[in-house]
């Protein structure tokens, strides 16, 4: 895929310049300098040759095919440049030319021309407003950077071009190499799903890293990512977002969830390492481009100092690793071989004027022992230390067995043995607490590699009345869809609800509390009025005829004062479900990636405590149980105080439901089930309350 972006034979520069610092001059430089070895054409009309290469006035000018053109013209001769690339059948380009979308309207112009020719003649394109792309293998630079960067396993893809120029920068101070490096731009066509895909299936990449802003196309994100995740890992860096659209929403679910929330549940469900600092983009791509993966998560630490140690000890007990217990035989072989003021369980501490002799000894002995699935090995100099002698030590001790991390701190005097420990492959740190975040990560990603495949449940619903109701609704502009009508919405998906009459009256109102039995709950019924709670239009523990009436008389009275021009059915009496807890069911449509199902607890406080988490629709069986984990409060529904623990299998079932819902359906736009009430073992969860919003012309055939 891709194959002629990142391994042409030829490479045409359209705007190649003879002037030093022009971006024209730059590329065909990078060309030449790092030695492609396809044929290079410089297109300048003004130039018989540059840098040795012939030039020529168009690629139609150009003898034999052209592979790649790269544009480095003004942005308002792109487009009929890129007639000349049609003509000449040019499979690929990169336009590093700015001046596109990213700068105003004419722009904006421009890159819509430009995006009806790449359709017309099917060329693919990175950019516009990038910085090129490099293979190291191919020996291809068509890029303006400075500098190429070594050979590695790291593709790398940025939206950002200044800060691909400071990765380039980075790896060439860090030694660190690349496969791939693609510069973006604004993503015109090739976009992060398209390089996912090749560098997924690119033998050469076995990491990729990535900074992006936004998604192109979020289902098609969501596909490519599970299968290369479940290969390579993926490790990314996602800013530019932005919660302003929840602020407008008309659910509990739309107002906690956004852009950042539905990036998040993609990154999760999908095996896709998320980290929100640079820093930690090269953290984690050392570790996991030495491709020392641990088997498990019990890790053993090495030391010359306690201090440090500590740190580390601190930082594994406060991740989702763990400190490893030493076999018996174990802690003798240290006992021999170490003196009586080290420390022989873990971590293990050498003392200060600790050789490779002793970081030999107990290295063997760690590595032997089956409890130890991981080692961080830490090193601080010293008057008596020679770190040259200790990383050569980790280094052998280290070979075939198990992952690794050293983590050598200081300066000028550790740099020898960082440099030997970076040719053995093995990812140094200056701190600890850096270590045990890039271990976590691997570990983190050898656990998705192993999870079994995903399990999805399909139910038998009335799917049909759903469709003709909503269909009835838009036919009439209805938009927002109040209790009365969501509750059989989702009763036709399999949700139980309470029984419930509408009272039109004071009397009637007795008359069918008396019916269904005392304490009951009455709730003013309107389309018109979606958050019932804020006027008053909700009473619980109605117990007597006098409350009842005294409640609808008070409901209607508050109806008509706050919403003078609502449409007021009544009131409507139902049974009051006693014990149980109180949990929220939600799904706000994300405009990137679709449905964003929303669990947490319920009731009136949802948007106080925001103790929520999300996933993307279609749910699978352990997506749903991921978010009910996924909660600060999971413990009141395990049993809290000796109270029963909730059936959460029964969650479970109606979170599924739920997103058959809001799958079928891609015309419901929010959804609120607040509250759900759930119950220990043996009894159903009930929906008390539900309201759906829904978008216009979006009905399902």
């Amino acid at each position: 895929m891709l194959d002629h972006i990142f391994r042409p034979k030829s490479v045409a520069v359209i705007g190649a310049s003879r002037e030093k610092g022009k971006v024209g001059y730059n590329v065909l430089n990078n060309l030449v300098k790092h030695k492609f070895p396809g044929k290079i054409y410089p297109i300048n009309p003004g130039a018989k040759t540059i840098l040795g290469k012939k030039c020529f006035q168009s690629v139609l000018d150009v003898p034999g095919a052209i592979d790649m053109a790269v544009f480095a013209i003004p942005a308002r001769f792109v487009v009929d440049a890129f007639d000349h690339c049609g003509q000449k059948k040019i499979p690929s380009a990169v336009v590093i030319s700015a001046g596109f979308k990213e700068s105003g309207r004419t722009g904006a112009e421009l890159e819509t021309q430009l995006g009806e020719k790449v359709k017309q003649y099917g060329i693919r394109v990175v950019g516009p407003n990038c910085l090129g792309v490099i293979d190291t293998f191919s020996k291809l630079n068509a890029s303006f950077a400075a500098g190429m960067p070594a050979k590695g396993n790291i593709g790398f893809f940025s939206q950002s071009g200044a800060l691909g120029t400071a990765i380039l920068d980075w790896s060439l101070g860090e030694g660190i190499g690349f496969s791939k490096f693609v510069s973006l731009g604004n993503k015109l066509d090739v976009d992060e799903s398209d390089l996912l895909q090749a560098m997924g299936e690119d033998d050469k990449t076995e990491v990729i890293l990535g900074y992006i802003e936004s998604v192109k196309d979020g289902i098609k994100f969501l596909e490519v990512a599970r299968s290369v995740t479940s290969k390579k890992p993926v490790i990314m860096i996602k800013s530019g977002g932005t919660e302003a659209g929840a602020r407008a929403a008309s659910s509990h679910t739309g107002a906690l969830a956004g852009s950042e929330k539905a990036f998040s549940a993609a990154f999760a469900q999908t095996g896709i390492i998320r980290v929100t600092a640079i820093e930690d983009l090269f953290d984690y791509a050392r570790a996991f481009s030495s491709k020392r993966y641990p088997k498990g998560n019990r890790m053993a630490i090495v030391t010359n100092a306690g201090g440090p140690a500590i740190i580390a000890s601190d930082a594994v007990e406060h991740s989702t690793l763990r400190m490893a217990g030493f076999e018996k035989t174990t802690i003798e072989t240290l006992r021999c071989a170490l003196p009586p003021s080290a420390n022989l369980y873990n971590p293990v501490d050498l003392i200060g004027d600790a050789k490779d002799d002793r970081y030999t000894a107990a290295l063997n002995a760690v590595f032997g022992d089956p409890n130890v699935d991981a080692a961080f090995v830490i090193f601080t100099p010293q008057a008596m230390s020679e770190p040259d002698k200790v990383a050569r030590a980790i280094t052998q001790c280290s070979a075939g067995h198990k992952s690794v991390l050293s983590v050598f701190m200081g300066g000028p005097t550790v740099k020898d043995g960082i440099e030997i420990l970076s040719r053995a492959s093995i990812a140094n740190y200056y701190y600890p607490e850096r270590a045990v975040a890039a271990m976590e990560a691997m570990v983190r990603f050898q656990d998705w590699r192993k999870r079994p495949s995903p399990e999805y449940k399909k139910f038998e619903v009335q799917k049909e009345q759903v469709q003709s109701m909503l269909a009835e609704a838009l036919e009439r502009n209805q938009t927002e869809i109040g209790e009365y009508h969501a509750r059989e919405i989702i009763s036709a998906y399999g949700f139980k609800v309470p029984g419930s009459v509408i009272a039109n009256n004071a009397a009637d109102a007795e008359f069918i509390a008396e019916k269904i039995g005392y304490p009951v709950v009455m709730k003013i019924a309107s389309p018109d009025i979606l958050h019932k709670s804020d006027i008053g239009g909700v009473r619980v523990g109605v117990r007597t005829r006098e409350e009842v009436r005294e409640a609808f008389v008070e409901m209607r009275a508050r109806a008509r004062r706050f919403f003078p021009g609502a449409e007021v059915w009544g009131v409507s009496v139902q049974e009051m479900l006693q014990g149980g807890k109180e949990v929220i069911l939600g799904m706000v449509r994300d405009r990137q990636f679709g449905p964003v199902i929303m669990f947490g607890l319920g009731g009136i406080y949802v948007e106080v405590l925001k103790d929520v988490s999300f996933r993307i629709a279609p749910l699978s069986v352990e997506d749903a149980r991921q978010l009910i984990r996924g909660i600060r409060s999971l413990p009141l529904l395990q049993g809290a105080r000796g109270e029963k623990p909730i059936h959460i299998e029964g969650i479970v079932e109606s979170l599924l439901r739920l997103s058959q819902l809001v799958t079928d359906f891609p015309e419901i736009f929010e959804i609120d089930i607040n509250p759900l009430k759930v119950f220990p073992e043996g009894r159903e969860p009930v929906a008390l309350d539900a309201r759906l919003t829904l978008k216009r012309n979006e009905v399902k055939p």
